[in-house]
């Protein structure tokens, strides 16, 4: 398991660090056969790691997940909102199943959604970060309280954007989204450098989406039956509502 997140941190930094730009298609340069085996086999030992302690019933769920986050992600980017929604999915198995679970949904999904639209496979390293980190938050109450969705949505939103900044920019030259690549130029036309710009995007648009993500799991969750999540999960956290007001 760490193997795996190690892979996929050394993929993000890869990236980051090499700046490729040739990005037609997944095989369409090393680079991005590189990034796609890297991102691929980091997915691969996470989900290893995780399947010991994930019931048949949770495996089959991350299919259905990974369809939720191309489904959405693919409609919030054409239709001009500055937000992403693609991780709906990997939140979802994050607060069913946990932080592992989560992020491995995250890498998996979006090497999977890089064979339909290459610009989401360099963003592997970030789900895989918002998998991990809305599954450690939620393990820790997030859910529970409005407030707390609001505060975890923000700092998973600055971190995960910070992620995102220099992939965006360095990669693709800003952002792929019809929303979100408009708030850059907003922001480029006040004479920032583009990484800045991205940067700024980011820091505008990713708090904001964590939180929305995180309001709509927080509502499934609560509207699943608790026998459901117990099957998913013995040692599943209660539902957002079940923390007593002190």
């Amino acid at each position: 398991m760490v193997a795996g997140a190690l892979v996929v941190a050394g993929t993000w930094s890869y990236l980051v660090l090499l700046r490729p730009t040739d990005w037609e298609s997944v095989a369409g340069s090393p680079e991005a056969f590189i990034t796609l085996a890297g991102y691929f086999g980091g997915a691969a030992l996470l989900l290893a790691g995780a399947l010991p302690s994930l019931t048949a019933g949770a495996i089959a769920l991350i299919p259905g997940c990974l369809v939720i986050n191309i489904v959405i992600g693919e409609l919030i980017g054409s239709i001009g909102v500055p937000l992403y929604l693609d991780s709906l999915g990997t939140v979802l198995m994050a607060a069913l199943l946990g932080p592992v679970a989560g992020l491995a949904t995250g890498t998996l999904s979006s090497v999977v959604w890089g064979f339909i639209n290459p610009a989401a496979l360099p963003f592997a390293a970030v789900s895989a970060a918002t998998g991990w980190m809305a599954g450690w938050a939620i393990q820790r109450g997030a859910l529970q309280r409005i407030w707390r969705i609001v505060v975890s949505g923000a700092i998973i939103g600055i971190i995960s954007g910070m992620l995102a900044a220099p992939v965006a920019a360095f990669v693709y030259g800003g952002t792929a989204g019809l929303g979100t690549g408009a708030l850059v130029s907003v922001f480029r036309e006040f004479g920032n450098s583009l990484l800045a710009s991205v940067t700024m995007q980011s820091l505008v648009s990713d708090p904001l989406d964590k939180i929305v993500v995180l309001f709509f799991v927080a509502l499934t969750v609560k509207a699943l039956p608790q026998r459901v999540l117990k099957r998913l999960h013995p040692a599943v956290q209660p539902r957002p509502d079940a923390e007593k007001k002190s």
